[in-house]
């Protein structure tokens, strides 16, 4: 029961994607409660377990609460002046004597879930000039940020299904009745997915497991992993070749349709069957039903991200909506606004989007959205060439790849070698845990929040602000200062104001800005508009510039109704921005300024799939799996979050463990190209035979860590099986599905 002394306090979640409004209930300095905020504007009051159990994650005893430095090969607590001083003595040696490619910075997909996580890694990446940059989206989504680049001219304009008003919705790779969502912001979709259903619509579920999302599909395909591009080129195909084909209103905005027609001829249904273990009349079903529906949209996560033709499925998947006329209309798929977005540019001709403009060192990788793959970070530590030197520090911020990228034994053993690395991190985990100094940043609770990054991918503009729901307790120092002070010390400028950041931005955005003609400060004095900025520290005055300057701010006075931070604070539940609308030619960037449908480096691609028309997996192949409790390594520390069904354990059909003797509970032996682990056998037929699975974060067993609930069980690392050699070569993306694996029993089942 909350004591005389309780208060509550809102607060949006930041441990998913949904971003759901909470209501917190605390007492002192502790969140004791937590429930949905049913005057939230967005989430209306809907919450799930890892929202519920934001008090627990919030107060984890095992959260470090002041810095550690390294004396003696020894993690020590130390002061934050120590802990930057030994910051700037461990970077800036490896800059000036090596150069900054010397310093790889490492970021993890947390940083997208905090304020600090939006503003400063961008800031410091600039200023320290390193192409040694990944990141946790080369193990997710940079597929789907590649073929966005490529279609559009913008990685990051990637168009969501409208959800409260499509009539058919069609699922690959996607469980979001477990993971709430991905690159699209939706809080409460199994209810959007029910509300579908209920209002007459269908819902179609592609997916090698019988997924919670599956279960509620109308229609269920059990595809072969990987195989995803396959059959969406062969739906495409049936679209062409049964003149089904009907761009509508994006008729003047697309071009290099005829030459699709012709790209796509070789995959016909029939073609594609065997491959995809789907049969051909179920694939041209699934085209007929999309081009038939009134509205619909087609969408696709990680499940068609991980695998080799991950940017071609995320391709095809807008293509999809592309012939069907959905891409950027009420029902099918459109490009969210979100508050903080740029000015909207005059549409037109833009610069297009590049790949490949520098190379990794060791196996020539090419970049894509400014990264390397995180799955060559082990051999730009660990192997020397002739040209450059190796990545001799590391900045890691909210990154766990030890677990998260493939063969975490030889990255545990190059991070081991480094002559520096500092990380900021709340836990000293199986990465952090190499580092020489780390950098933890306060609870969530002690921290404001606005998600810059989720509201580009909502279903519904809106927008929405929390400053810290309990006061920054002694000792801590603010996630924003933290990584302000980190660029600092990282880029020569040890010892100056933290607020320098800060006004360096802000001086920047604005002298920009009035140059614009088309932005609402053109021509004005940017002083004086930096003057006229409100809030309490300098990232509150950032978010403040960011809205007045974005497409529903006030403009500094040119909209007197628009958004400012001020009218933001007044409106504590958030602001209703309105249903996504459509905005071509608005977003795109391309050099042609339409819809570019047939890429180049796409149509380089598309010999490989054809080459994988032929290919069979001769056994076992082996995907992940999420869970509703779970997101990624972050959780399991939390004892509210595991147990029950959130266990790592390897699913295997019946027809698989009775041919290979494998009994439920009984331990297996999985072996991949990296190595192997060893995982109680869960006999379902929730997923298909010749298939198995394991779920993704786990492993956390390695010595010296301070994670004390996770190591109680600890579960196995299925990145340990992959050896980090299968990647999407346009994204760069770590091939994670449909990769064969052998199984054995373990002597003690024998």
């Amino acid at each position: 029961m909350p004591t005389t002394d309780s208060r509550t306090a809102l607060r949006v979640c930041p441990l998913c994607e949904a971003t759901c409004g909470l209501t917190l209930t605390i007492e002192g300095t502790r969140v004791t409660g937590a429930r949905g905020d049913r005057d939230d504007v967005f989430s209306q009051g809907f919450i799930c377990p890892k929202g519920a159990s934001f008090g627990a994650a919030d107060g984890d005893p095992d959260r470090l609460s002041t810095p550690l430095v390294r004396r003696d090969g020894e993690l020590r607590e130390a002061t934050w002046e120590e802990a930057f001083d030994a910051v700037a003595a461990g970077l800036r040696p490896v800059v000036e004597q090596h150069g900054p490619n010397a310093v790889g910075v490492v970021l993890g997909n947390p940083n997208v879930h905090t304020m600090a996580g939006a503003l400063y890694p961008p800031v410091l990446l600039g200023a320290l000039r390193t192409r040694s940059i990944f990141t946790a989206s080369t193990v997710d989504q940079m597929p789907k940020h590649v073929s966005s680049g490529l279609l559009y001219g913008d990685a990051v304009a990637i168009p969501v299904p409208d959800l409260d008003r499509t009539d058919h919705l069609l699922l690959i790779g996607a469980n979001p009745l477990e993971s709430n969502g991905s690159l699209c912001t939706a809080p409460d979709f199994p209810g959007k997915l029910k509300a579908l259903k209920a209002r007459g619509g269908t819902l179609t579920v592609i997916d090698p497991r019988r997924t919670r999302t599956a279960k509620l599909a109308d229609q269920h395909v059990a595809i072969r992993p990987g195989t995803d591009a396959l059959l969406l080129a062969a739906m495409a195909y049936v679209l062409f070749e049964e003149k089904l084909v009907d761009l509508g209103d994006l008729a003047p905005h697309v071009q290099d349709v005829d030459e699709l027609a012709e790209a796509v001829r070789d995959f016909t249904p029939e073609a594609a069957s065997e491959a995809c273990d789907v049969p051909a009349d179920t694939i041209r079903a699934l085209a007929r039903e999309l081009a038939a529906a009134p509205t619909a949209a087609v969408y696709a996560r990680i499940g068609s991200c991980t695998v080799p033709h991950g940017t071609l499925a995320s391709w095809l998947v807008d293509v999809l909506n592309i012939l069907t006329g959905n891409l950027d209309r009420p029902g099918g798929a459109l490009f969210p606004l979100s508050a903080t977005d740029k000015t909207p540019r005059p549409a037109g001709p833009g610069r297009g989007f590049a790949l490949g403009r520098w190379h990794s060192r060791v196996s020539g990788h090419p970049e894509a959205k400014g990264e390397l793959p995180l799955s060559s970070l082990a051999e730009e530590i660990d192997t020397a060439t002739p040209e450059g030197s190796p990545v001799r520090a590391v900045i890691a911020v909210a990154a766990n790849p030890v677990l998260s990228a493939p063969d975490g034994d030889r990255l545990d053993k190059a991070l081991g070698s480094l002559d520096f690395m500092v990380s900021v991190d709340p836990y000293l985990n199986e990465t952090s845990r190499h580092a020489h100094v780390v950098l933890p940043p306060p609870p969530p609770s002690q921290a404001p929040h606005f998600d810059f990054a989720f509201n580009a991918f909502a279903v519904h503009n809106q927008v929405r602000y929390g400053r810290a729901a309990i006061p920054l307790q002694p000792g801590r120092m603010p996630e924003t200062e933290i990584l302000a002070r980190l660029t600092l010390a990282a880029t020569g400028m040890h010892g100056a104001d933290p607020s320098a950041v800060d006004d360096l931005v802000i001086d920047q955005t604005l002298g920009k800005s009035v140059t614009e003609a088309h932005s609402p400060v053109h021509g004005r004095d940017p002083h004086e508009l930096a003057a006229a900025l409100t809030g309490e520290s300098g990232p509150e005055r950032r978010l403040d510039l960011m809205l007045r300057l974005g497409p529903y701010g006030d403009g500094f006075g040119a909209h007197p109704d628009g958004l400012s931070l001020a009218k933001l604070l007044a409106h504590p539940h958030g602001i209703d921005l309105g249903p996504l609308q459509p905005r071509l030619p608005g977003p795109l960037k391309t050099r042609s300024g339409r819809v570019e449908l047939l890429p180049d480096p796409i149509a380089g691609d598309l010999p490989r799939l054809r080459e994988a028309l032929r290919e069979r997996p001769a056994g076992l192949v082996l995907i992940g799996r999420r869970h509703l409790r779970s997101n990624n390594s972050w959780l399991h520390n939390v004892p509210a979050l595991t147990g029950g069904t959130n266990r790592c354990t390897l699913h295997i059909h019946p027809e698989d463990a009775e041919r290979l003797g494998i009994t439920d509970g009984a331990p297996v032996r999985i072996k991949g190209a990296g190595g192997e682990v060893t995982a109680p056998a869960e006999v379902t037929d929730g997923v298909r035979s010749g298939v198995v699975s394991l779920p993704h974060g786990w492993g956390h067993d390695r010595p010296g860590t301070r994670m004390s609930h996770a190591a109680l069980d600890p579960g196995v690392n299925v990145n340990q099986l992959l050896d980090g050699s299968l990647l999407d070569p346009l994204s760069g993306n770590a091939v994670l599905n449909g990769v064969p694996v052998e199984l054995a029993l373990t002597e003690t089942t024998l």
